[in-house]
């Protein structure tokens, strides 16, 4: 389902330039990101990718963790980086945004709902969890980790391509590993040449939850943005006054349609 030398030949494609980077593809595997913590450790070259047909034990945010069953995309990119540790959290704006970015570009219209997750239809094509290491003050490394609904089962919240498609898979396998490892590397780069303040406004332009009134601490809001420590900002009104707050990532959960 997955070969490197085809991953490699469409990405060379979508950047626009010749890229070799090590991808490794492995039938089954605990993690894909604690694999390439492993190559990390052991000074391999980076950036580098890993790919599993499944995960045993896939990393998800805040500390979760599942079975990735066969079907799905389950990959990572290991990336040399330098960022101020305040401002991790924009590795994983800049990757999802990336990614949206790519497959709107092959027909998907492709959306993201804060703060990681990949939304096609309004329900969950994917997430992306990022991991860092920092060094001297500095992130110096970090590891993106993409899961992207391809032919596994999902459940009523979420999509994947083979249904988006009505069984018939318009993009190859090989070409959606590209799309995403191109996507996470055109974001992540963007990052680390200009600032979070250049990866924001796509971002939003593709947030679904933009304008979406929620109801936090018992107060009703609507959402008017992001900040550039990925925290959700909520205009909470009463009467003759109005205040915004930051809910950082992980403190509420929006919902999906």
């Amino acid at each position: 389902m997955f070969h490197p030398d085809a991953i490699q030949g469409a990405l060379s494609d979508l950047l626009a330039c010749e890229t070799t980077l090590p991808i490794e593809v492995f039938p089954e595997l605990d993690s894909t990101n604690a694999l390439l913590w492993q190559r990390y450790q052991a000074q391999c070259m980076m950036p580098r990718v890993a790919i599993a047909l499944t995960q045993t034990a896939g990393r998800g945010q805040w500390g979760r963790t599942w079975i990735s069953a066969p079907g799905g995309l389950y990959l990572s990119v290991l990336l040399p980086i330098k960022l101020d540790p305040q401002f991790a959290y924009g590795l994983t704006l800049a990757s999802v945004w990336g990614i949206v970015e790519m497959l709107q570009a092959q027909g998907l219209p492709a959306q993201i709902k804060w703060p990681n997750d990949l939304l096609l239809q309004s329900k969950k094509l994917g997430g992306i969890k990022t991991e860092t290491k920092v060094s001297q003050g500095k992130i110096s490394a970090a590891v993106v980790g993409v899961g992207i609904n391809y032919q596994n089962p999902v459940p009523p919240t979420g999509i994947n391509l083979e249904q988006f498609w009505q069984g018939e898979l318009k993009i190859k396998g090989d070409r959606l590993a590209a799309l995403v490892i191109a996507g996470i590397l055109e974001g992540t780069q963007k990052l680390a040449r200009n600032s979070i303040e250049h990866i924001l406004p796509g971002y939003l332009k593709h947030l679904k939850n933009l304008g979406e009134i929620i109801t936090y601490e018992g107060h009703q809001g609507i959402i008017t943005g992001v900040n550039q420590k990925g925290e959700l900002l909520v205009k909470l009104s009463a009467p003759g006054a109005s205040s915004i707050v930051k809910i950082p990532p992980g403190q509420i959960s929006l919902g999906y349609l």
